[in-house]
Order: structure tokens, then sequence, then C-alpha cells
């Protein structure tokens, strides 16, 4: 009787053991996803990333089956977005669209944000590389770089540029070219890029650097704006007459990139799963051209890679904020 118990004791242990084991076997992200998905920009709408959000978002929709939810957090340089999307679950229902500036800047400064950006968030991809545009008033009377320097250089203290926030990449991108020109400038941050453009066309303001996108462009070619130089290293496809800073004060580069995150611990398969779908997103010549007229370069890779181009960022930020001598504000 005794062994009869010890028998079906050990049956029913088998039988635990094999369902637990098929449990697990069971892919957490087999059935992902079965509910919309909230893709956070950290942008307001109309901003660079909102339209990096959408465009992705659109055709994500489509490839996942489930609609793409454009959730806009902008403010403190994307760093209320970049929080939101840090304490989210993590089951790949929320990501996050996020920038060099908002994830990587703010720790360069030495300020503290409420999230650490290696070990918050688990990466998926990096999306894109952006250049930024120098913008002056039409009504400014420089019409290059070099002549914008002379005009601070006989006004120290008195031309303002503005920023989308401390640490955002025109911020550091104007500090950069003071520090190499010798200039001094004064600072206007602003929540977001949008309201710093606007009071560039106001007149308010003597210059930005402003992420290249279509309606940006739209009003260089308009005269309603000029644009001095880019940012990037080379000239852009997008503007291929508008010089680089570079070719007045060699060495200067300050870009703008976006990737793609999940909170921290999402299980790999869905990071797979979302990895290959906006890596083929990314890839197709519809979204290439779209990009392209904006000014950005798609650069997909794997999620390994992003977090190696994260840690080079973070160098090259720092590099950028000691030569500026910048500190937090």
């Amino acid at each position: 009787m005794k062994s009869i118990a010890m028998l079906c004791g050990a049956c029913l242990l088998g039988l635990n053991y094999g369902v637990s084991a098929q449990i697990r076997s069971i892919s957490p992200g087999k059935d992902y996803p079965s509910k919309p998905v909230r893709l956070i920009a950290t942008s307001s709408a109309g901003g660079p990333v909102d339209a990096l959000a959408r465009l992705v978002g659109a055709k994500l929709t489509e490839a996942l089956g489930q609609t793409a939810i454009i959730d806009n957090r902008d403010g403190a340089s994307g760093m209320i977005g970049c929080q939101l999307a840090a304490r989210s679950a993590p089951d790949g229902y929320t990501l996050l669209v996020g920038s060099g500036s908002s994830l990587m800047s703010a720790p360069a400064l030495k300020i503290k944000p409420p999230y650490d950006p290696f070990t918050d968030f688990s990466p998926v991809t990096l999306m894109v590389v952006n250049p930024q545009i120098l913008l002056v008033p039409n009504t400014l009377p420089v019409n290059s770089v070099k002549e914008l320097v002379e005009f601070a250089k006989s006004r120290p203290g008195q031309v303002s540029y503005g920023s989308g926030g401390v640490g955002a990449a025109p911020h550091l991108g104007a500090e950069l070219l003071s520090a190499m020109a010798g200039i001094t400038l004064v600072h206007v941050p602003y929540k977001g890029s949008a309201p710093a453009l606007i009071d560039l066309l106001a007149g308010r303001l003597q210059f930005v650097f402003n992420t290249m996108q279509p309606s940006v462009i739209t009003l260089v070619k308009s005269g309603r704006v000029k644009g001095l130089a880019v940012s990037s290293a080379q000239r852009s496809p997008a503007a291929p007459d508008i010089p680089t800073v570079a070719e007045t004060y060699p060495g200067f580069e300050n870009i703008t990139w976006y990737g793609l995150f999940a909170p921290a611990k999402t299980p790999r398969d869905i990071i797979a799963k979302l990895n290959a779908n906006v890596v083929k997103i990314l890839r197709e010549p519809e979204t290439a051209q779209r990009l392209a007229s904006q000014g950005a370069e798609p650069a997909p890779g794997t999620p390994e890679e992003l977090r190696k181009f994260m840690r080079l960022e973070s160098g090259r930020l720092k590099k950028i904020i000691a030569y500026a001598g910048l500190k937090s504000d």
C-alpha cells in the first residue's frame, strides 16, 4: 500500500514537473502584442521625436496588428518622458522613442535624472542620426557662421540663442560654437524646440540650432529664416548647398540621434520581435526616403550595437561639455 502511494506521488510529481517545464517553454512574447502599444515621444506634437514616432508607429501598427499609440511627454529636456518609460511595466506595451539629449546629456552634465540610461532601459534599436541646422532670423544682418561670430563679438553678452532645454543637443551645439569661436552668448532654454523657433521667427532670438525636418527646411527655402550651417561633419543630402560649421571651425560636430527603448527587464523575445520589425521598417525604401527628406539617416541595428553606441556618445558628450566649460543650470 505504501509503495503504491509512493508510486502515485512520484507520478504526480512527474506530471507537475512536466506541466511546469511546458509552461516555462512557452515564450512570454509568443502572443505579443495582444493590445495596443504605447510609444512615448519625448517631444511635443510636431517635434522631431514626435515625427519619427508617428512615422514608425504607423508602420508598426500594420506589422504587429495592434495600434501603436503616440504619447507625447515633453518637458525637462525629455526627462519627463524618459522617467515615465523607465517606471512602466517591462511587458513591451510601453516603449520610448528617446533622443540622445533626453537620455545621455543630463548625466554627462552631472544632472541627476530620475533614471539611469544604461540600467533602467532595454535597448531595442538605434533609429536615426540627424544633423542640426543653425538658423537666424531673416532680419539679422549675417549670412554665414563667420559673420554671426563677428556679430556676436561686437556685442558681447547681448546675442541670445534658444534651445529645448539644458543639455539638449541644440544647447550643446551653441555652447561648443561659443567655446570654439571665443564668443559670449546668452542661453534661453524653452520647453521644447518649437517655442524657441517661434521666438526666432519673431526676432526675439538671434539664432537657434534646430533638428533638420521638413518644416524647418521649408522655412529656409521660403526665406523666412536663414540656414547658415549644419552641425554634422559632412554636408546634409537634404540641404547640400548649406555648409557645415566645421568648414569654418574644423572639428565641430554635434549630431542628434534617436533610439527605441523598452523598460529594463522586458523579455528578450519581445525585444527581439520589436527589433526585427522596426529594423525592417527603417530599411524600407519609402521610410528611408521620407527620413532623408528630413535630413535624417536611418541607422538600425541590434540592441547590443545601440548600447555600445550609447557608451561612445556618453564619452563624446562629456568631451563637448568639458571643452565648452559647461555646468548644469
